[in-house]
């Protein structure tokens, strides 16, 4: 069902809430980006992600929490790319060179429409037109959010009438203890290699093994200093449906990530600088942890990298499940 309608943008613009609820879990999904705003568990005293009160923080300091965020999640290098032989430019929103998450007015900031709302289950869409941040062809996606068996259950579609890069992640930040510091967490990671990056976060040539690194998480280990900010490598494209991931607060509760995307791309919230989410909470540095399933950064410029080309006639599809557990 439709919850009470949270304040307007600053533009005037009119946000929805969606309230979803299965048994033992409940969230709250926003027209604005869709965005999961909260996600609860039931016998759980705090919210499973980070959030913000107000869909007008997601404009500024809250950006990407909880979205779905594209056309191209994460980097495209130089801002631009060449695809069948025509050269793109798309729009440097990160460090002035690089593009981040689709630009400036990525899929983050938009406005959903509603196509199905159950109780537990909500499909929103939107359409990118051709040239948007600089990207080829009209984008039509579908994106369907549902809780299933104590699981956050997501499902992407996607079709274009042009030749373009279509790379969608949820955004998510999650936080298992509500202690706003997730390095005391356990981690695992189903994957042998992942792709190192320079000072501006662009991928550097090629793939490297994890084993002796501090990016080794095949076996569960406390978060602890690592920087994370990196793609770990699951496979050289799409495959079925698998777990991939588990994190574990010290509190005993789990989440297990499956995916049938090539990349997960790990961020350990180290840029939050304070500001108050959900129930009052502080979200500093490494409040929570994204896990970002999707395609890997700068693919459109990388040849040996699993394609995110979508091309008229295909039908892009991203699955991805957040599973807790006790």
């Amino acid at each position: 069902m439709t919850g009470a309608a949270p304040p307007p943008l600053p533009d005037g613009r009119a946000v929805r809430r969606i309230a979803l609820r299965s048994a033992g879990i409940s969230a709250q999904v926003l027209t604005l980006g869709a965005i999961v705003q909260d996600l609860r568990l039931e016998g759980v005293d705090h919210p499973l992600v980070l959030g913000a009160a107000a869909p007008a923080v997601y404009l500024g300091q809250a950006r990407y929490l909880g979205a779905i965020v594209g056309r191209c999640a994460n980097r495209i290098a130089g801002a631009g790319f060449v695809l069948d032989g025509a050269a793109h430019r798309t729009d440097p929103n990160f460090l002035g060179r690089h593009t981040l998450h689709g630009g400036r007015d990525g899929l983050d900031l938009h406005l959903w429409r509603i196509e199905e709302e159950a109780g537990d289950r909500a499909v929103l869409s939107h359409v990118l037109p051709a040239g948007h941040m600089g990207f080829p062809g009209r984008l039509e996606i579908r994106v369907a959010i549902a809780l299933r068996d104590r699981a956050l259950v997501i499902d992407m579609q996607a079709q274009s009438d042009a030749a373009t890069p279509c790379n969608l992640a949820h955004h998510g930040y999650f936080d298992l203890d509500g202690t706003g510091d997730i390095r005391g967490h356990e981690l695992q990671i189903d994957a042998e290699n992942y792709l190192p990056v320079d000072g501006e976060m662009i991928p550097l040539p090629g793939t490297a093994p994890v084993a002796g690194t501090a990016f080794d998480f095949r076996r569960a280990r406390p978060i602890g200093a690592t920087r994370l900010d990196h793609n770990f490598c699951l496979s050289q494209g799409p495959r079925p449906a698998r777990p991939v991931a588990r994190l574990t607060g010290q509190g005993g509760l789990g989440l297990t990530v499956v995916t049938d995307q090539p990349g997960l791309q790990v961020y350990d919230g180290r840029h939050f600088d304070g500001w108050r989410g959900l129930d009052g909470r502080r979200y500093g540095p490494h409040a929570g942890l994204a896990l970002e399933t999707q395609g890997w950064p700068d693919a459109p410029n990388r040849a040996d990298y699993p394609s995110v080309i979508l091309r008229p006639g295909q039908i892009y599809r991203h699955h991805v499940s957040y599973r807790f557990d006790r």
